[in-house]
């Protein structure tokens, strides 16, 4: 895959010194989108780390061409199942039996596939309908020599432009999630712990472990029906029912960085289920990330002087939160007030914010040229990794249901509410 990725790169470089400007960036554009195209084969293929990262990177528009990215898009959507044997013998490792003898149905054909293992509809013997996730074998062993090969694919192929040590921070923290995304006795603890919290809120639905049928590499849970996102409007939810799941979605995120300071990180629309009620069913806890109060104290304080334009205050935040590189130079504040505008206005001008109409993401890209000319200024920051990664994707969820939100009206209320501690986060799952 590097190979064929790096010649085609190398290729079109060539090409381009005898094409005209337009000319050259259609055949880069061509380029890039056989580069993805090869790239989503290949990682569907492998599964694991490779396609996890794959998955992560689909939403990465700020670091890879918007083809390549579109392209890795397909892994949110669809992963190439595992053939049923070897699951089956998976089950039987893990739980002592084959799955016919554990279940009093257990469905062959799996109900979603994933990066890391595949999901099958079953019914206990007590009658309760549930979904068991299955881990594919050898997974677990292969990590960090797929993150390694992936990293030097990156890195070799040319289609990722970031210093070597902003990698190196990135993969090492991509790398802790999913070693805790690996074991299912992690998981089970987070459905549990996600479970009591969301209690409090009506509009939230979080199924029920079932532990007898669970192990480290197999999960069994409650099922819980619901509609996939994509499936909303070819269903007919109307406005107000999309509406409403739009700022159900928004609350929970809120709620999740700013009271429990642990949150759902993957924000794949695939973990997700809605209901006409404007009810959210969660799935798949794997990856889970926990905050920091010094963090979150520091995003909330970056958002607020921000809005005020307190560029100084905005520069110390940044500090904090590690994307300011300390002793670099102090990027101006006209820099710092382009991105305030791209990213305030459209929730501060108006009450209820249309995201089915939204061109944020694309303000967004046309900042990123001068944000390059910074690198001096800035360094990857490896606590923001998930949290970014979770706004972004549930800003492009919210765009798929086209929902209209009142944005700044929430956002101000978790961010009033903050006094720098978590107060719903239990004791015993503050580390």
């Amino acid at each position: 895959m590097t190979a064929s990725v790096a010649g085609n790169l190398a290729k079109t470089r060539v090409k381009a010194l005898f094409q005209s400007d337009e000319d050259a960036a259609s055949s880069r554009e061509e380029a890039n989108r056989e580069s993805g195209n090869r790239i989503a084969k290949t990682l569907g293929e492998l599964k694991g780390a490779v396609m996890k990262v794959g998955q992560m990177a689909s939403i990465a528009h700020d670091v890879l061409p918007k083809e390549l990215s579109e392209a890795l898009g397909q892994l949110q959507r669809e992963a190439p199942p595992m053939e049923f044997q070897l699951i089956a013998e998976q089950i039987e490792r893990e739980l002592g039996a084959a799955p016919e003898l554990l279940f009093k149905r257990f469905e062959q054909q799996p109900f979603a596939a994933a990066s890391i293992g595949q999901v099958h509809r079953a019914t206990t013997d007590d009658g309760r309908e549930v979904v068991v996730k299955v881990q594919y074998p050898g997974v677990e062993n292969a990590v960090d020599s797929d993150l390694g090969q992936l990293k030097l694919a990156l890195l070799a192929s040319g289609i990722v432009d970031i210093p070597r040590d902003a990698l190196n921070a990135s993969f090492k923290e991509i790398r802790e999630r999913l070693h805790e995304e690996l074991d299912y006795c992690n998981e089970a603890d987070n459905v549990r712990l996600f479970g009591d919290f969301h209690r409090r809120h009506d509009f939230m639905i979080v199924p029920e472990v079932v532990g007898e049928r669970s192990s480290k590499r197999v999960l069994t849970l409650t099922y819980e029906p619901g509609d996939h996102l994509t499936e909303l409007k070819d269903k007919g939810y109307t406005q107000a029912e999309r509406d409403a799941i739009g700022r159900n979605l928004f609350r929970m995120m809120c709620a999740q960085v700013f009271e429990l300071g642990i949150m759902h990180a993957d924000p794949n629309p695939g973990n997700f289920a809605f209901r006409r009620d404007g009810k959210i069913v969660l799935y798949d806890f794997g990856c889970a990330k926990r905050l920091r109060a010094d963090i979150i104290a520091a995003y909330k304080d970056m958002i607020e002087q921000g809005i005020a334009e307190n560029w100084d205050a905005v520069d110390e935040a940044l500090l904090r939160l590690g994307l300011r590189r300390p002793g670099g130079p102090r990027p101006d504040n006209e820099f710092y007030k382009r991105w305030r505008d791209t990213f305030a206005d459209p929730f501060l001008d108006v009450a209820i914010y249309d995201y089915g109409r939204s061109t944020l993401h694309d303000e967004v890209v046309k900042l990123i040229p001068a944000s390059v000319k910074r690198l001096a200024s800035f360094q990857a920051a490896t606590e923001l990794i998930f949290l970014d990664r979770t706004v972004i994707g549930h800003y492009g969820n919210t765009r798929i249901l086209e929902a209209r939100v009142p944005t700044w009206a929430l956002l101000k209320s978790y961010l009033d509410a903050f006094s720098g501690e978590f107060p719903a986060r239990p004791a015993e799952a503050a580390t």
